[in-house]
């Protein structure tokens, strides 16, 4: 999921450059969709393994 953002926003800031905005504007959008997909599955795989593997109690 992480590679697809970094893709997505290689894409927008090339697109940019070469001034096709929709383009740019649109695979931004995308990268951040896909960063936040990245970090919410990220968190919920780190709370998840805390407590299989017997993480810290409070």
């Amino acid at each position: 999921m992480l590679r697809w953002a970094i893709l997505f926003a290689l894409i927008s800031v090339i697109a940019a450059g070469l001034g096709f905005y929709g383009l740019s504007s649109t695979a931004a959008d995308i990268a951040k969709l896909f960063a936040l997909v990245f970090l919410v599955i990220f968190v919920v795989t780190l709370v998840i393994g805390g407590r299989v593997l017997g993480g810290p109690t409070v």
